[in-house]
């Protein structure tokens, strides 16, 4: 039953850790990361860091995989915020 749940766990992990491409490809469409909120990945990034350091501690790769692919997602996430948010000119008033 552990391992049943640990590979669920894992499969379910690697979901959520690709959920943000979700909302890089509406970045894209839009060409805007005005509703992206850059402080929450930036809370998030270290968890993942931390969360992929103890999985490899305990040589647990179902812990390691998700929070990797989660920790480059979120990475890439916050580059294209930035790059969209660098792209996107002032308004003047």
């Amino acid at each position: 039953m552990m391992t049943v749940l640990g590979v669920s766990a894992a499969i379910w992990g690697l979901v959520m850790a690709v959920s943000p491409m979700l909302q890089i490809r509406r970045m894209l469409a839009r060409r805007s990361s005005a509703d992206v909120s850059i402080g929450y990945y930036g809370l998030l990034l270290p968890g993942f860091a931390l969360w992929v350091a103890y999985g490899l501690s305990r040589s647990d790769y179902a812990l390691v995989i998700p929070n990797i692919v989660a920790f480059l997602i979120g990475t890439t996430t916050v580059v294209t915020a930035l790059t969209l948010r660098r792209r996107t000119p002032a308004v003047a008033d």
